[in-house]
């Protein structure tokens, strides 16, 4: 479990590329490895991975076709960076809200809006995941923890303090970037329940 509150950023040292699997290492520093293990789970612009090898300051991963496929990690190179947050532990504070590290889809940033104390950035809603999408509701993003701002028809924003913009990647991010969504599984079961719900009552009457 995540709590969706990233720790910091961290570079991609080395990428080994076979046919739909890749290993990534990172470099970490030392708070960061801190007690890391082989097995740990460390998220990776929200996707949790996990420990394969630990090389001194260098730490690898394997990504197997699906995370390749779902997430934006098949498409870093060597020099980029990813936001991180190691797994919480029982009895650590949740800042954000709880989070499994499964992304449901990579989506696009549609627009930046940017003024001298807060940033707002529009994302591409994917048609599927629409009905999960609400006003102040929770989403993660790239492995953050955010309240939505504004829902319209085919895309959503969230508003960023100057300190979520130099703790993680959206202050480097770009029109037409991509990043991880993980929609926020209590929304997902309760809208899912509801349609259920709904759709038993109609067919009754």
């Amino acid at each position: 479990m995540f709590t969706g509150i990233v720790q910091g950023t961290a570079e991609v040292v080395a990428i080994d590329k076979k046919d739909r699997f890749q290993t990534h290492v990172i470099q970490l520093d030392e708070p960061m490895r801190a007690g890391l293990e082989i097995g740990a789970s460390v998220a990776h612009n929200g996707c949790c991975l996990t420990v394969t090898r630990i090389d001194g300051d260098k730490v690898a991963f394997d990504l197997m076709q699906e995370t390749l496929a779902v997430t934006n990690l098949g498409q870093l190179q060597v020099g980029d960076r990813v936001n991180i947050e190691r797994a919480a532990k029982f009895g650590d504070e949740i800042g954000g809200h709880s989070m499994s590290g499964h992304i449901n889809v990579a989506t696009e940033i549609s627009e930046i809006e940017v003024t001298p104390n807060n940033c707002t950035i529009w994302f591409v809603i994917p048609e599927m995941y629409q009905k999960y999408i609400l006003r102040k509701g929770y989403i993660g993003i790239d492995g953050c923890s955010l309240t939505i701002g504004t829902v319209e028809e085919g895309r959503f924003c969230v508003h960023l303090i100057p300190e979520t913009l130099q703790r993680t990647l959206f202050g480097q991010r770009q029109v037409g970037e991509k990043v991880n969504l993980e929609i926020d599984p209590q929304t997902q079961a309760i809208v899912d329940t509801v349609e259920r719900y709904l759709a038993t009552k109609d067919a009754g009457q």
